[in-house]
């Protein structure tokens, strides 16, 4: 046919060069804000997502998911979670000391009841990446059990949660 070498060589040529460049966010480019969340009667599960997606910085144009372009999100109210009775009941959290036989067990409601920080916290972290990225993005979430936080200073915004709906009242 005429041409040498592979497929591509007849697509080659020094005059037109098309180059597309993978975009990688630099540390100049990042601006992180600030959100609140009200979680008072929120779905756990459905709240997790949201803030995992702000936290990876997904609503970002410059998102890059080798980098950490996400924002603050600061949580409020999070005893006040709208869970079903059934799940305050069955759902469990493990952890292990490290010991033979240390490991232990609790209910949700008995954490929600103890430290509701953690119920949140643990939903969240299951839906970052795995390592040090994600442990990164995770120093990011502020979560609080009742209305007050310490972040006014910096001047955090309402976050409109887009899928995130209330639990349902009659269960």
């Amino acid at each position: 046919m005429g041409y040498s070498g592979t497929l591509w060589s007849r697509f080659r040529s020094p005059t037109k060069r098309i180059l597309v460049r993978t975009f990688s966010p630099k540390p100049d480019d990042i601006k992180r804000a600030w959100h609140v969340v009200d979680a008072e009667g929120l779905v756990l599960g459905r709240l997790a997502t949201e803030i995992a997606s702000i936290l990876r910085g997904k609503h970002k144009p410059i998102y890059a998911p080798h980098v950490d372009v996400g924002d603050h999100v600061v949580v409020i109210n999070a005893a006040k979670l709208g869970v079903n009775p059934t799940k305050l009941a069955s759902k469990r959290y493990y952890r292990h000391s490290g010991y033979p036989g240390g490991l232990r067990s609790e209910t949700m409601g008995e954490l929600l009841g103890r430290s509701p920080e953690r119920v949140v916290r643990l939903a969240v972290r299951g839906m970052l990446p795995k390592g040090p990225l994600g442990r990164s993005m995770l120093n990011k979430l502020k979560i609080y059990p009742g209305a007050d936080h310490p972040h006014e200073a910096q001047q955090p915004q309402p976050l409109a949660l887009t899928y995130a709906r209330r639990a349902s009242s009659g269960s």
